[in-house]
């Protein structure tokens, strides 16, 4: 498998962790809407924490990279509840 399949794959599978783990926390279900709010998420999070200069202080890339993914889901699910 390459560099950018892998990558694709990865983004996947944090984005549907992403997803899952606020769907809990803030409600809903089904597997497109976890991976479509986690993989947005995995976009939004970075770039919001990064803008609000949050440090997450989290060692583990892969631990860091859900959390901040699901921070960023949660916001893209309540702003998506706001507007519809």
């Amino acid at each position: 498998m390459d560099r950018q399949t892998r990558d694709l794959v990865m983004l996947a599978v944090i984005g549907l962790v992403a997803g899952y783990l606020a769907s809990v926390i803030v409600g809903g279900t089904g597997l497109i809407r976890y991976l479509v709010s986690g993989v947005i998420g995995a976009f939004v999070g970075p770039m919001l924490l990064g803008a609000l200069k949050v440090d997450l202080g989290i060692r583990n890339t892969l631990a860091a990279q859900i959390v901040t993914a699901t921070i960023g889901a949660i916001v893209v699910v309540i702003l998506a509840r706001l507007i519809g």
